[in-house]
This record gives structure tokens, C-alpha cells and sequence, in this order.
């Protein structure tokens, strides 16, 4: 095959355009951490908005990092996570139940003359039932449900209910006493069986929302709000130095393609403009050209060489043809 019309990438560069800044690196605002602070203090649900890449969805890891992170604390140091969907129903949340696997067990015992299968041999916890479970003592019968690699102690624990406007409109109201009380019951098994949270241990719920739906008053009410703001020019900048380190196109480059993306690429893009998010990514690509390690990244000094090396990260920046078509132009 023609090598010109192969993709070709040396095996480390992908490996630099790998995250390397953990949890800890995250920067956390002042006024997002007093949000922490009083969501924690209430026992409320904390919801977060803003922009799709300003690092709603991370803050999680960070908050789980820092609880676990103090004396005595008994938090794990990441958190549960459960995606909402279109189609999420309130129980989903908590377990999900595969019928159609008990079914067929069923059956498969009948012929055997074995004994029915239990409903509760095909219930898979998911995150905030996890995280109930995760709170009961070493020995309650109940943690069976966590399976065989459950922990050994009980645990506190940070569950990230991740863009909770994506699902259906009943879903936030569904689920307002289970998250109030931490408290289900599988209506499947047999008799009645239930899980409660143990007072002795803190559950942190954190919920996402790119404001693509009103979620309902109702809901609202009993969370904690925090919308985040597209980041200033100096914490981009922080943001990307935590990302990026030692980058290897040099710290003043660095600054220079920051105020590049703010000033011109981000301005100029106007049907979906890239956020934090997309700007490390960006600055990834730009780590694979050596040539702006030894020249002025400036859009009055970009030569055809620095011009094309750009041209080939806007994927990273551009997610619509007319951004791209916009963009392009301006490197023209």
C-alpha cells in the first residue's frame, strides 16, 4: 500500500496526548470550593452547569481525591459514576435487573429439577446503590450484592450523577426521596428487601447539567447550585501549565497560544466554541511540532510552515463545518 495514503503516528507521541494531570491538579475556585463546603455541610445534592468541557464531570474526581485525601476519612478516592440517558429510569440509578437472564435460568432449573433462581442472583448494583451498599457493615448479608471483590470495611463515598438534563423529565423527580433518604428497595426479590444508608457513613452526591432541558422546581429545591464560568485568561492559562507541565513549546509559546486560543479561535468560532477541554487538547497536538519550541507562536509572525502545523490541530478545536470553515479561513 502507497504510504502516502496510510495515518501514521509514532507510538510516543500517542502517548503524549495522554491526561497527565490527575485529580489533584484540578484547580478548584474559591467560590466552586465554598459550593463543596455548603452541598457537604447540608447533606444536599451539589448540582453543577456549565459550559460542555469546563470540567464539571472532573470535579468529581477531585472532590473524591480531597475527602479521601483527609485524616480519618473513610471516603474511596474515586467516585461512582452513572451516565443519565434518554431512556433512564429512576431505578437505574440504583440497580438494574437482567430478566431476561433469570428467565432462562429458570428454565434451565426446571429441567434440571433444581431450585427457582433467587431475582436478586440477577441484580447488578449501579452507582448510588453501590454507594448505599458500600456504607453497611462488614457482614450485612445485604453487601452480597457488591459482589466478590466487595471491601473488606465500609466506606463513604462521592457518586457523580453525570448530565442529568439528558434524561427523561420524571427521572429528577423519581428519585428525590431515594436521594434524600439513601434509601431503595428491589421490587423483584421476594418479601420485601431494602437498603438504607448507614448513618455512620456520608454519601456525596454530585450532579452534572449542560442546561439542554429546565429541570423541575421540585428538584431544584433540595440541591445546591454552582455554575461554573468559562475560566478567566490567567486560570486558563494555570489550567494549561497543570496539563501540560514543562511543555516542550516553551512557556512563552505557551502563553502565546493560550491568548491565540481566546483572542482569535475561540472567538471565532460561533455554533459550538471550544472550551477547556478542547484547548488542552489542542495544545497537545501543538506539543507535536517541534517548531514552535524555537519560534514565536503569533498570528502577525506565523509563517506557511506554523500556519499548515495549525491548520492540522483544528479537529481538536472545530466540532461543525461552519467553525471549521471559519477557522480555516482566519489561517489563510
Amino acid at each position: 500500500m502507497d504510504k502516502s495514503n496510510r495515518i501514521e503516528i509514532e507510538a510516543p507521541r500517542i502517548g503524549s496526548l495522554a491526561s497527565r494531570a490527575p485529580a489533584e491538579d484540578y484547580i478548584l475556585d474559591p467560590d466552586l470550593a465554598n459550593a463543596v463546603k455548603v452541598a457537604l455541610l447540608l447533606g444536599q445534592p451539589l448540582l453543577i452547569t456549565g459550559e460542555p468541557g469546563t470540567g464539571k464531570t472532573k470535579l468529581a474526581d477531585k472532590v473524591a481525591a480531597d475527602l479521601a485525601a483527609m485524616p480519618g476519612s473513610d471516603f474511596l478516592p474515586s467516585p461512582l459514576r452513572f451516565d443519565a440517558k434518554t431512556g433512564s429510569a429512576a431505578t437505574d440509578l440504583f440497580y438494574t435487573y437482567d430478566a431476561l437472564a433469570h428467565f432462562h435460568a429458570a428454565g434451565a432449573r426446571r429441567e434440571s429439577q433444581g431450585p427457582s433462581p433467587e431475582a436478586l442472583e440477577f441484580v447488578s448494583l449501579q452507582a448510588l446503590g453501590k454507594a448505599i451498599a458500600l456504607t453497611l457493615p462488614p457482614g450485612d448479608a445485604r453487601r452480597e450484592l457488591l459482589g466478590k471483590d466487595q471491601p473488606k470495611a465500609a466506606h463513604s463515598s462521592v457518586v457523580i450523577i453525570d448530565e442529568v438534563d439528558k434524561a427523561p423529565r420524571d427521572f429528577p423527580n423519581d428519585i428525590l426521596g431515594e436521594i434524600e433518604n439513601y434509601a431503595f428497595s428491589i421490587r423483584e426479590a421476594k418479601g420485601e428487601f431494602s437498603l438504607r444508608r448507614d448513618p455512620a457513613r456520608k454519601i456525596f452526591v454530585l450532579l452534572t447539567s449542560n442546561s439542554e432541558k429546565n429541570l423541575p422546581d421540585a428538584f431544584l429545591r433540595r440541591c445546591v447550585f454552582y455554575h461554573i464560568p468559562f475560566p478567566s485568561p490567567e486560570k486558563l492559562l494555570a489550567i494549561a501549565k497543570s496539563h501540560l507541565g514543562q511543555s516542550p513549546i516553551g512557556e512563552r509559546n505557551l502563553e502565546a497560544a493560550v491568548r491565540l486560543f481566546i483572542d482569535k479561535l475561540r472567538a471565532i468560532c460561533q455554533r459550538k466554541k471550544p472550551a477547556t477541554a478542547e484547548m488542552v487538547a489542542w495544545l497537545r497536538l501543538l506539543e507535536l511540532h517541534p517548531f514552535f519550541k524555537d519560534n514565536p507562536l503569533a498570528p502577525a509572525q506565523l509563517s506557511d510552515q506554523a500556519k499548515a502545523a495549525l491548520r492540522l490541530s483544528l479537529p481538536a478545536l472545530a466540532k461543525n463545518v461552519d467553525d471549521m470553515k471559519a477557522l480555516q479561513e482566519f489561517l489563510r
